[in-house]
């Protein structure tokens, strides 16, 4: 794709504020705000205190916030506390989520989840 870019936040980055990025985003570092991209990797060390919103995520830390993505793969070292909202969900086992779950399209009755650790 032109213009695509890639940017990483190294483990010794902490950012208190929103992230808006119109690139794939790796995180390895602690954010402290709201992050919005296309593509969203996170590392097993990482902690995202905030919203999530991407196209597709691949989460192996710690979210303790909002998570909506199409595509979200939840790996077994990831730590989720808040509600998810996906099209599509992948889950590995051993992974921990304290939150409701609810696929995107679905409306405000529809049933919900909630897994507690």
């Amino acid at each position: 794709m032109a213009g695509a870019s890639f940017s990483v936040f190294g483990a010794d980055i902490r950012i208190t504020g929103d992230v808006v990025a119109a690139a794939d985003l790796h995180v390895d570092g602690r954010i402290e705000g709201d992050v919005a991209c296309t593509n969203l990797v996170q590392g097993e060390a990482s902690e995202i205190v905030g919203a999530i919103s991407a196209t597709s995520a691949r989460l192996a830390g710690t979210v303790r916030g909002t998570v909506t993505a199409g595509h979200l793969v939840v790996l077994k070292s990831a730590r989720i506390l808040g509600d998810v909202h996906y099209d599509a969900l992948t889950v590995e086992q051993g992974a921990q989520l304290e939150g409701r779950l609810a696929p995107r399209a679905a409306g405000e009755d529809a049933p919900v989840l909630t897994l507690a650790s």
